[in-house]
């Protein structure tokens, strides 16, 4: 679409050409005003394991205090949700593709509802656990659905912006767990901590008010041959018509349906309860496949391995060992890094599609890789100088817990997820994004019920250190494996991808056949320069 639009922009500048009323450069289209409402909503899910996060870091406080139980208790309390979440984002793939990404959305803030509820009333470890388990499926469910049925919905050139909505309300969830753990931090110990946790049903009932007014994924109408529902969505959330035509032709092609079929209802084609789906994942991917499940395991394995759950999750005990003793700073310190995080991911929305995604990528993870090092070292100075007071390094640890946050925020938080759900091919997206989050879930799990036996083991500096090495190695991954991806179609990613390392080379493939199609003549020479400078950033 964008090298279309240029190419438009090109004849009519064009000297000598009349009719110019006929041909005046078309204006930069406004944000979808629909497709951005539908994004929001969806996005909400979001809001679910966001609040989970950060209620958990101050309740566990007060958990523990009530219910007398150890660290280790603490630690698989927190991080075990992650692990049942496995559950509802292993089932999330199929459970879409067959009831449909809108009513999946409501069945994730139903179960989650369910488990807020349980949790609030728990008497005891065990009856917590029920309700973890619980609300954890309903979590695996949200962080499947919801950027896929965003990336789904968006028009491309909002695909970015819309599509890191889901990140963007997670740390809204996190900053309004915070603030719920200092809100309800002076009531009587056993009643805080519950009120922490049952008030956290009330964004599910919204959620499921709300979603009745979406519509369907034109993606997964038209795999059930509804082609007039999809065409009606298509309207409704492209730039203009002719967009909205392309973007139909394309999923009718990925879907295996013939252009010339235009009724409102066709036959397609069913696989067989996605068997053949996992077998060209796992059994007999082409290049293009096996390169785009790398990259997309890859990215939700690192965004959690760098160490982010640690930091959310445990602050005030990283807060607690810098010098900050006292509860109620150790606690506004922690919805400090709240605000930190939901301010750099507002921003990160809108740089996302005007930067590219590889700038921001290896600019947010060069700066985490700064910034856990110079933790690290602070917090090992402390830890050398035992019983010293050092304001110094109380500011450098406090200063470097925010600039790690607003780093993650603005790069690798939500270019995750933006970038998993817009590489997968449509007839592979619901299970490849599902395997995606599994990733995820494993390796956030993994992180958080070993942060505290890990740092008194080899020391919390000596934790970050190890952080830290693990970012300088995502680093590297991402600047050799990840293509650029800003300004191309959901439909032609497997085009872009394939060639692993030597990606570079299908971008210029790319690139000389767009150039072909829009500026094959010497008069057409400015639409190629502004299609060029369109283009994505290497």
């Amino acid at each position: 679409m964008a090298g279309r639009r240029a190419e438009d922009n090109a004849v009519s500048q064009q000297p000598g050409s009349g009719g110019l009323s006929e041909f005046d450069p078309p204006k930069k289209p406004k944000r979808n005003k629909y497709a951005f409402a539908c994004a929001i909503l969806a996005s909400m899910t979001s809001i679910l394991l966001g609040y989970d996060i950060g209620v958990m870091s101050g309740a566990a406080i007060y958990i523990k205090e009530d219910l007398k139980i150890s660290d280790v208790e603490i630690e698989i309390l927190l991080g075990i949700i992650n692990v049942y979440s496995l559950i509802g984002s292993a089932a999330a793939g199929r459970t879409s593709d067959w009831i449909g990404r809108r009513y999946t959305i409501v069945l994730a803030g139903a179960i989650f509802f369910t488990g807020a509820i349980l949790m609030g009333f728990a008497t005891n470890y065990v009856f917590l656990m029920v309700g973890r388990f619980v609300a954890g499926i309903g979590i695996g469910y949200a962080l499947m659905i919801a950027p896929v049925y965003t990336a789904e919905v968006s028009p491309a050139s909002s695909r970015g912006f819309l599509t890191s909505f889901p990140e963007v309300f997670v740390n809204i969830g996190i900053l309004l767990g915070y603030v719920s753990n200092y809100a309800f931090s002076k009531l009587p110990t056993d009643l805080g901590w519950r009120l922490m946790l049952g008030i956290g049903a009330v964004p599910s009932v919204i959620l499921g008010v709300g979603v009745l007014a979406m519509p369907e994924s034109p993606r997964w109408l038209v795999m059930q041959g509804r082609l007039g529902d999809a065409t009606r969505v298509l309207n409704k959330t492209s730039d203009s018509k002719e967009e909205s035509l392309l973007r139909l032709a394309d999923i009718k092609e990925a879907a295996g349906i013939p252009e010339y079929c235009t009724d409102d209802v066709v036959q397609v084609v069913k696989r067989s309860q996605g068997q053949d789906v996992w077998k060209e994942l796992f059994l007999r991917p082409t290049p293009a496949v096996r390169h785009i499940l790398i990259c997309a395991v890859g990215i939700h394995f690192f965004q959690q391995a760098s160490g982010i759950d640690a930091v959310v999750l445990y602050s005030p005990r990283i807060f607690e060992k810098a010098g900050i003793t006292n509860s109620d700073h150790k606690l506004l310190c922690t919805v400090a890094v709240g605000l930190a995080k939901t301010i750099f991911i507002l921003v990160a929305t809108f740089l996302i599609d005007r930067i590219g995604r590889r700038p921001l990528l290896l600019t947010s993870v060069a700066g985490m890789v700064l910034s856990l090092g110079s933790l690290a070292v602070g917090l090992t100075i402390i830890d050398q100088h035992h019983g010293a007071k050092m304001t110094w390094t109380t500011a450098l640890c406090l200063t470097m817990v925010l600039a790690y946050a607003a780093f993650f925020s603005i790069g690798l938080g939500p270019i995750t997820w933006v970038y998993s759900s817009e590489i997968f091919p449509l007839r592979l997206r619901a299970q490849g994004c599902s395997i995606g989050v599994a990733m995820n879930r494993v390796v956030s799990g993994v992180l958080s019920m070993t942060f505290i036996s890990l740092y008194k083991a080899i020391t919390m500096g000596g934790a970050f250190f190890f952080y830290g090495g693990i970012a300088t190695v995502a680093w590297l991954f991402f600047y050799t494996m990840l293509p650029e991806t800003q300004g191309r179609t959901l439909e032609d990613m497997e085009v872009l991808f394939g060639k692993f390392h030597k990606w570079k080379e299908a971008n210029a493939q790319l690139e000389t056949r767009a150039q072909v199609d829009h500026g094959g003549d010497g008069n057409n020479k400015s639409g190629m320069i502004q299609l060029e400078t369109k283009g994505p950033s290497l």
